[in-house]
Parts: structure tokens; sequence; C-alpha cells
């Protein structure tokens, strides 16, 4: 094997198409349901929220989605993303095991989220569509999406999940400096918003409800669309730019992965590393381990229920089938405020039920204290929904020291926390608490 540790790829490289999963289970994903008439939902309801063209990708089962040429343009201010062999994190883990990451966090917002956001912006601009509304956690959604609303000439308005609005104040001004507006979620902007505040004015907030709310925007205002952060179809394709990347540059390693971990809270950066490898599991019959990890304070694919659940607070969404710990669950604080979510992706829930892809959990101190780890050897501070991976990635290292053997291990490093050192203080001065 080379002793090369980057794994560069040129812009001819960045992938053509997206990769639609759907093509290629087993057995077919239980469709959405109308709340009111639990029969699956039509083109139209889905219409009322989202653009057609977004719609048809939604239902789509064609395997391969072709990438416009304006959004493909745009990928090439970051993409390719590096894949880095970890050398000095494997020392200092004392493991033979070979630890491999997929770095995000050089788009301009500094995650994954770019990858849907420029392509959702590009399909409403097509659409005639003038403003966005949508929710963010953390706020790496949201400023992916600002960002794109800028490049495409959209205005963009985004509900802030309120812990994170007051622990991340920098997430928002990106948001601002891109020209979104941005409101602390529960707001008075919206009857719910209102409403919640009324019954509780302490309210931390959750993605449930800042959805929510963002729907409620979207229906009241003319020549407005709502773009998604995670959970749907197209959102989780857009992303498989990432694991298509990583599976040339593994070739370019000259190694396969036994281990492909990702941190999973919607499901959206997650199913980007992860599926086009799924389909190597499905088509060609690789053995790949295929890990999502959470955050045991909000775990809906280990301590949730596989059934149909709103996607939301208000229960406004369409009926989804998902790991759910119920639309009604509020997250406690954690830090990492972008896996703060009660339900996962309807295609992530379906591949752990069919056997592709299994699940873990970690508290928020085991997770901080392997991303000191990691910052302190590879000089990169991970988010602290990325540092969930970094956390399963240590545990499979040191396991592969016990057994004494070789394992090749891939992660993906959905963003840094540069905008999340906050949290690192909270940690590094014994003020973090697990919930």
């Amino acid at each position: 094997m080379s002793t090369t540790t980057h794994f560069t790829l040129t812009q001819k490289d960045i992938p053509s198409h997206w990769y639609n999963i759907l093509a290629d289970f087993s057995r077919p994903l239980p469709p959405p349901l109308h709340p009111g008439t639990k029969q699956p939902i039509s083109m139209d309801m889905m219409t009322a929220i989202f653009p057609e063209n977004l719609v048809m990708q939604e239902m789509s089962t064609e395997r391969w989605i072709e990438i416009p040429a304006p959004v493909r343009e745009i990928y090439t201010l970051w993409r390719p993303t590096p894949l880095l062999r970890a050398v000095r994190f494997e020392k200092a883990l004392q493991t033979p095991a070979h630890i491999y990451y997929k770095y995000e966090g050089v788009s301009p917002a500094g995650s994954h989220k770019p990858n849907t956001a420029v392509a959702q912006a590009y399909y409403n601009k097509l659409a005639g569509t003038k403003r966005l509304a949508t929710e963010t956690g953390a706020g790496q959604w949201g400023s992916s999406l600002a960002l794109a609303c800028r490049l495409f000439g959209l205005e963009c308005t985004v509900y802030m999940v309120k812990v994170s609005f007051e622990q991340k104040p920098y997430r928002k001004l990106m948001m601002q400096a891109w020209g979104a507006e941005v409101f602390a979620s529960p707001s008075n902007r919206t009857e719910y918003g209102r409403k919640l505040q009324k019954e509780d004015p302490n309210c931390p907030g959750s993605l449930g409800i800042a959805i929510s709310e963002a729907i409620e925007d979207t229906m009241k205002t003319p020549n407005t669309k709502y773009s998604l952060v995670s959970l749907l179809n197209h959102v989780c394709m857009h992303q498989t730019v990432i694991g298509q990347e990583t599976i040339k540059q593994m070739e370019l390693a000259g190694e396969e992965p036994d281990v492909v971990i990702g941190c999973v809270g919607g499901g959206s950066n997650f199913a980007g590393i992860s599926f086009p490898f799924i389909r190597k599991k499905i088509v060609e019959g690789k053995k790949y381990r295929i890990v999502a990890v959470e955050p045991s304070s909000c775990a809906s694919m280990t301590k949730g229920e596989l059934r149909y659940d709103f996607g939301d607070t208000a229960q406004t969404t369409p009926l989804l089938w998902m790991h759910t710990l119920g639309h009604d669950f509020i997250p406690p604080k954690i830090h990492a405020g972008g896996l703060r979510y009660h339900g996962m992706a309807p295609t992530v829930s379906h591949a752990h039920d069919l056997g592709l892809v299994e699940a873990v959990a970690y508290p928020q101190s085991k997770v901080f204290e392997a991303a000191m780890l990691f910052a302190r050897n590879e000089g990169i501070i991970p988010a602290p929904e990325a540092a969930h991976a970094v956390c399963a990635v240590v545990n499979e290292a040191l396991q592969a020291r016990e057994e004494g053997r070789k394992r090749v291990i891939v992660f993906n490093l959905s963003g840094h926390g540069l905008l999340d050192l906050p949290s690192y203080d909270a940690y590094l001065t014994g003020q973090l608490r697990d919930e």
C-alpha cells in the first residue's frame, strides 16, 4: 500500500449523477402517507410545499439522477473533497487499523450540507420560486442554504432551534452575511411558535418545532417553498457525491474498507457516505460493516420504534416510515445540535431494517473526548456532530488493537467545529454533562 496520506481527485472526478438507493432495495420502502386518509400521498400534497421538479425526484426509482451542469459547476468551489489517512491518529491509538476520513469541512459553509442546498436552490429557481423557508439545528444547514440562495438569487428565511441560536451565534451571523433572515425557534413569527412560547417561555426548541414553523411560513407566504435539511430521499440522494468520491479515493489508496462510519441525526451525511457503499454490498456482495452513530440522548435508531410518524411537532408533514422517538420528543440540550432530531430518514431506517446498516449510540462526554484526541493529532477540530463518528472510530481501532489485526476504517468527517468552540470550552472547563 502507498504511504501517501492524502488521496486527491480532480474536478473531472466530481460525480456526474446522484445515486438513488430506492432502485436497489430488495423490499420497497413503505410510502409516505396522508395524515388524514392514511393513503399514499399524492403529487398535489407534496407540491404544496416543494417544487414539482424536486417532488418528481423524491418519488423516482431511477438508479442514477443526472446532476445539472449549473449545480456541478458550483460544486467545483469545493469538490472533490479530500480523503486523508489519519496516520497520527492511528499512532496515538497504537492500533494496526488504517483510518481514513472524507473531509467535508472544506466547503464554504464548513460542512456537507451545501451538496443538497445548492441542488435544492437550483431546482427551486428553475421552478420560479422566489423565497425558501427552512429550519436548522446547529446552523450548518441554515448557513448552507443561505449561501445557495445567495448564489441563485433567492430570498431565505431560517428558523433556528433556540438552544443552538443561543449556543452558536456565529452560525447565525454566517446566515445573515449571506443575506438570510434568522429567527430563534419557537418564534413569534408563526401561530405555532407563539402557541409554544405561551405554553413554555423557556422551551429550548427542537428540529421538529422548527420544521413546523418553516412549513407554516411556506403555506402562508406567496412564492415561497420549503427546503428540507435531511430526512427525505432527494436530500439523501444529493449527498451521495460523498460516497462516490470516497470509493474512487480508496481505490487510489489501494485499500477497501472493512467498516464505513458516519454520524446520524436526520440521516443526510450518513446516507452520503454510506449509500454508494451499500450499493456495492447489494450488487457486488461486499461485506462492509456500515455503522450509523447517534447521540445516546437522542437515539432514534437504537432506542426508537420503526413506524409511521410525523416529521414535525405540529403534525403537518406526511406520515413517514422511520425510526422515531415520537414527533413530540424534545431532545436534551446537547451540543451536537444537528443530531437533535426525533426521527431518522426513511431510507436509512429501511436500510437498517434490511440488515444493511448497524447503529450505535454514545454520550457526549465520550464524543468530545474522542474529538479532542483527533484534533490534537490530526489538527482538525471536528464539529460535535461529526465527533460522534470519531468516537465510533476510536472504539473500532481499539478493538482492532485488542484483536491484533488490521482493520480498514473509513468515516465521514462531515464538518469542522470552528464555530462550535463554546462547546469545546464547556468540555475543557468541565461544564459539559451527559444528558
